[in-house]
């Protein structure tokens, strides 16, 4: 049987969390939510759940990936794949299937779960995050060849090409390294159509100026910094 392993990295997530771990399908062996310095009920809420929680203190998505990931590391069997999705229900947790399918039937190492504008609820992502995901995407078409449409969270990778990735990112640049450093390393992937809907609670990225502007700081510095090794 396919070990497979989900990591959600949360911070304040108490009013979705249980409603994202209760509709990951039971196919996986273990859910790690991991509490990205959260003041609210996340943690007990996750615990009640059924899902392993771990504290990350340092505030970032990519502290809180790197946390679970280093907790995967020191487990005595190593899992098959690992999924990763955000805690705020924004995803559909039980397609999860559909994201791990080209991995178990077609051996690709990495899949993301595309946002595609007609499985979207209106208003789900902000003209920022649709603008930034097309900007980024462009740019790595220009670039690199690469066939990427979407920087989704939702996404699926074979546990062993993700630790030949040697991720470091910290903060809000950790979707776009996965891409950039699987694009340098000749992984092979694919994008599965995925729905999307309204986060539960404001987006402490996409919700802010500051997020926002960060964020894309981030994801372009990425991006250049690849274009010129």
């Amino acid at each position: 049987m396919t070990n497979i392993k989900v990591i959600i990295p949360a911070f304040n997530e108490a009013d979705s969390i249980t409603q994202v771990i209760s509709k990951i399908p039971d196919t996986v062996s273990e859910v790690i939510v991991v509490s990205n310095n959260s003041t609210d009920d996340t943690i007990k809420n996750a615990k009640k759940a059924g899902a392993t929680v771990l504290s990350e203190s340092r505030k970032g998505y990519g502290y809180a990936c790197l946390c679970g990931m280093d907790y995967v590391a020191k487990q005595s069997k190593r899992p098959d794949i690992i999924v990763f999705i955000d805690g705020d229900y924004s995803d559909y947790p039980e397609e999860l299937d559909k994201l791990v399918v080209p991995i178990l039937e077609k051996d690709i190492d990495f899949v993301i779960g595309a946002r595609v504008k007609r499985l979207r609820e209106e208003g789900s992502m902000t003209p920022q995050q649709v603008f930034g995901n097309w900007l980024a995407t462009f740019l790595m078409k220009l670039l690199f060849r690469a066939t990427f449409t979407d920087l989704g969270p939702f996404r699926a990778i074979k546990y062993d090409k993700l630790l030949t990735l040697e991720m470091e990112d910290k903060t809000y640049g950790w979707t776009v390294e996965m891409q950039l450093k699987a694009l340098k390393k000749k992984l092979t992937y694919v994008e599965v159509p995925v729905r999307y809907k309204k986060r539960i609670g404001v987006s402490k990225v996409s919700g802010t100026v500051k997020g926002s502007i960060f964020a894309g700081v981030k994801i372009l510095g990425w991006i250049f910094k690849y274009s010129i090794k």
